[in-house]
């Protein structure tokens, strides 16, 4: 085994995104935190009957679908190119655990209107990325996990009043990604009026048309809207209770069973061994709310 120190910074926290730790910046406690990790990469992986596993070990080198615009989940820095966040760890970890370091893997952001087309054609080896786990998609890809549980919930601007949870979004400009499930679940259960739902590629466009006063609010994950907030706590909040329940997975190849397999054997290993915990402890735990891995759905 060989030992990769994951040094990544971490945008969880009222901390400025200049902040981060890297090339000479201020050493934060995030960033501490997160330096801490590592994983041991596995040498002489072997996985029989896996094509996908087959065309990474012959290219030497695995692509992961992720996403850059979720701070404290997966998240790009724009002067350093690096990725953070809770998902771009369980990347790590994964790709770890298959024999893959650091320096194999290349990151592949993916809108989530696009992610089960990204799959089916083979661009990503597997797709870590605030990816619900759903019968629905099940149809096209399959995935492993769950490993996190979120819930959707509502960001507003902090003097927002009106606003306290979904039975009060009627009549308001509702934003989220295209293709996502929480803009379909505003549209199925009729939270507001279809003319008022607004979508856009990413949650970063939504939030910046909550700032502008150009939507009254953002619906997703709970998760995804923490690290939003953090960063402009001022200006900022969710409201009400999250009220659905959201596994993320590991999306990959509908018919890849032994690769879904073995990303699963990996997931229980870190759920095990405390890594799971660790992770989770040196980035979205830094937000102040505890969590534990959810069982996993092996099918």
């Amino acid at each position: 085994m060989k030992m990769r120190t994951l040094a990544v910074g971490l945008m969880v926290g009222a901390l400025a995104l200049s902040a981060c730790g890297r090339e000479g910046g201020p050493t934060t406690p995030e960033s501490e935190a997160a330096a801490e990790l590592s994983y041991p990469v596995a040498e002489n992986v072997a996985l029989t009957g896996s094509p996908t596993f087959d065309a990474m070990t012959a290219a030497g080198r695995i692509t992961i679908g992720v996403k850059e615009d979720q701070p404290g989940l997966g998240f790009r820095d724009a002067t350093t190119n690096e990725y953070s966040g809770f998902d771009i760890e369980i990347a790590r970890y994964v790709a770890a655990e298959l024999g893959f370091g650091l320096d194999q893997i290349d990151y592949l952001p993916v809108p989530s209107a696009a992610r089960e087309d990204t799959i089916e054609r083979g661009d990503v080896d597997y797709y870590v990325g605030t990816y619900t786990i759903n019968d629905g998609r099940k149809e096209r890809i399959s995935f492993a996990g769950p490993y996190f549980q979120a819930g959707q919930s509502i960001l507003v601007r902090a003097d927002e009043t009106e606003i306290t949870g979904p039975d009060t979004l009627m009549g308001k400009k509702v934003c989220s990604v295209t293709g996502s499930t929480p803009i379909k679940r505003v549209a199925e259960q009729g939270l507001t009026e279809p003319a008022n739902i607004v979508e856009f590629q990413t949650y970063t466009q939504c939030v910046d048309q909550l700032t502008t006063d150009q939507v009254d609010a953002v619906t997703t994950d709970d998760a995804i809207l923490a690290g939003y907030a953090s960063q402009q706590p001022d200006e900022l909040k969710l409201v009400g209770e999250p009220f659905s329940e959201e596994p993320y997975g590991i999306g990959l190849n509908r018919d890849d069973t032994a690769l879904r397999n073995a990303i699963n054997d990996a997931l229980q290993k870190a759920y095990d061994d405390g890594t799971w915990q660790r992770i989770y402890d040196a980035t979205l735990g830094l937000s102040g709310t505890p969590a534990s891995p959810p069982p996993l759905d092996r099918y």
